[in-house]
């Protein structure tokens, strides 16, 4: 690709090719990586970012090819919530892993994006995750939005980094926190004795999670969570340290602490509602509302809840409404 410079100031190459908002340079640090890997040439010759353009200058760019990375189409099923030509909001199920990892090639949500989209999907960020710019755990249901194209998802990317796309959860905890409407604000990092985990540390990345309490029961509350930061199992960290567990979490959390806080006489009917109804975290990601990166739409969405939350809530009303 070519491109001749006809302004009369002179002007920064990086900048300039940021200003021309082109698809295929979809993000300033995507230009800078060309520039550091000699794929930009000036007059034939190559500079570095902070040369100075002057009138007539032609700009040579190589693309490298993507990288070629074979992720299976399945036929897996998923909601589609909203979708236009450069974003697909999704409604993800739980027990679906987001993207192939460690041990895992395929049964994800990338899988069967591959399937429904084919090749309308971002890839440059990182091939093994076409469309991905933000995960859920693998038993959190909810909203995800993906990318369609590599300009869009750099610009969501920003979004999320700069904490401007609103997230709300719909979680159930066990035990009622502190106060109706608060703020919990503390440093999370990896767990040293279980490193599979995530724990309340002094060393790790700060974690910002605004909750409001939506619905009181005897020894179970219901509240609505609002991310300001985005950390691995945040949430779930989060009210385990102020001992509310989430209902249904294996992970943070015991079937004996959650039977330790209802009394005797509910104990079995907590055990009949997690074996048979409620079999994860009872944790959904269920709006989502965001200006578009393109369109300057405001978007906003909300994914039903799923039907074994709505069972719990149900099981709820049925038995621990507070008089």
């Amino acid at each position: 690709m070519k491109i001749e410079y006809k302004e009369n100031e002179k002007q920064r190459i990086d900048k300039y090719l940021v200003s021309l908002n082109l698809e295929k340079l979809y993000s300033r640090s995507f230009i800078d990586k060309l520039l550091k890997n000699e794929a930009i040439l000036v007059n034939g010759k190559v500079v570095k970012k902070n040369h100075k353009l002057t009138s007539s200058d032609i700009i040579e760019i190589t693309i490298p090819p993507k990288d070629e990375v074979e992720i299976k189409p399945q036929n897996i099923p998923f909601d589609i919530i909203w979708e236009d030509d450069d974003i697909v909001i999704v409604n993800k199920p739980a027990g679906l892993v987001v993207h192939p990892g460690a041990g895992i090639s395929d049964g994800t949500l990338v899988n069967a994006l591959m399937y429904h989209f084919k090749e309308v999907l971002s890839t440059r960020h990182d091939p093994l995750r076409p469309g991905i710019v933000h995960r859920l755990d693998k038993e959190t249901s909810g909203l995800l939005i993906v990318a369609k194209n590599d300009k869009v998802h750099s610009l969501l990317s920003r979004m999320f980094q700069d904490r401007i796309i609103k997230k709300t959860y719909l979680a159930v905890t066990v035990g009622i926190p502190p106060k109706t409407e608060d703020t919990i604000n503390t440093m999370i990092g990896r767990s040293k004795r279980d490193r599979i985990k995530m724990t309340v540390t002094d060393d790790g990345r700060d974690a910002i999670t605004h909750y409001k309490i939506i619905k009181y029961y005897d020894f179970f509350s219901v509240s609505e969570i609002i991310l300001e930061t985005g950390r691995t199992h945040q949430i779930r960290v989060h009210f385990s340290h102020i001992n509310c567990p989430i209902l249904g979490d294996n992970t943070y959390s015991t079937l004996k602490r959650t039977l330790s806080i209802v009394p005797f006489h509910y104990q079995k009917k907590v055990k009949y509602l997690l074996a048979n109804h409620l079999k994860r975290q009872a944790l959904h990601a269920y709006k989502l509302e965001f200006e578009h990166p393109i369109t300057k739409e405001i978007i906003k969405v909300e994914a039903p809840i799923p039907e074994d939350i709505q069972y719990t809530l149900d099981w709820l009303d049925k038995y621990f409404v507070t008089e």
